[in-house]
């Protein structure tokens, strides 16, 4: 029977095999030389799924390498059916002397992520329709609730979600970044980030989320799934 997890169990379940858990979605990369062997691969990964691929499996297929996500569209997370076709797609991948890893190729600048967008709002709901609209997006799969995160039907672009405020916020900008990292990558960007001048601005809720800003206050979030979900 299909179990959705947590991400403690989904990240312990996949890390040996190159998957990293990322909010409610296992992603690796696969390093390739060509177009026509990010095909190939392609191809593997989705007869590894079989008939539910279409229901889990996510491709992002370049030159230089393919990306494989796994998500459950009915849970809108991840369950012991995506951890099973992860381990099948990582063998069959295997098979043509490749292999799945977070980073996108090695000795590359990053391994993978997901990026949202962070909107401050005193009225959700009143605001919510306008970037829906604007962006083309839907509602999170699972979550229809007037203020729930938006994100792109493709998955293509960042998701948006909206955070809750209670008072206007003078002088600071009301909509940052959220990056979502690898729990074993985020310590590692954190410092490249404050080597290229920026600054730590709050770690009060790592590993949930590092608050880190530019030299002119613009804020982003770190963020892995640890220490949010138990």
């Amino acid at each position: 029977m299909e179990t959705t997890l947590n991400g403690p169990r989904a990240s312990a379940a996949v890390g040996d095999s190159g998957w990293r858990y990322l909010l409610g979605g296992l992603r690796t990369a696969v390093p390739v030389g060509s177009m026509a062997q990010a095909a190939d691969v392609a191809a593997l990964a989705v007869g590894a799924c079989g008939d539910d691929a279409d229901g889990h499996l996510a491709l992002d297929i370049r030159p230089g390498r393919v990306l494989l996500i796994l998500q459950s569209a009915e849970h809108a997370g991840v369950t012991t059916l995506d951890v099973d076709l992860a381990h099948r797609v990582s063998a069959a991948v295997g098979g043509l002397g490749l292999r799945t890893e977070p980073a996108i190729a090695t000795g590359a600048p990053r391994s993978v992520q997901l990026l949202e967008i962070a909107i401050d709002a005193l009225d959700i709901a009143s605001i919510r329709p306008f970037w829906k609209t604007l962006l083309g997006y839907a509602d999170e799969p699972g979550h229809e609730e007037p203020t729930a995160a938006l994100v792109d039907p493709f998955r293509q672009g960042p998701a948006v979600w909206f955070q809750q405020m209670d008072v206007p916020r003078a002088q600071r900008n009301r909509v940052h970044f959220d990056l979502c990292v690898p729990h074993d990558e985020a310590l590692r960007r954190i410092d490249a980030a404050l080597a290229a001048g920026g600054r730590l601005v709050s770690a009060e809720r790592a590993p949930a989320f590092w608050v880190l800003a530019d030299r002119e206050g613009n804020e982003v979030c770190v963020t892995t799934w640890q220490g949010r979900d138990g």
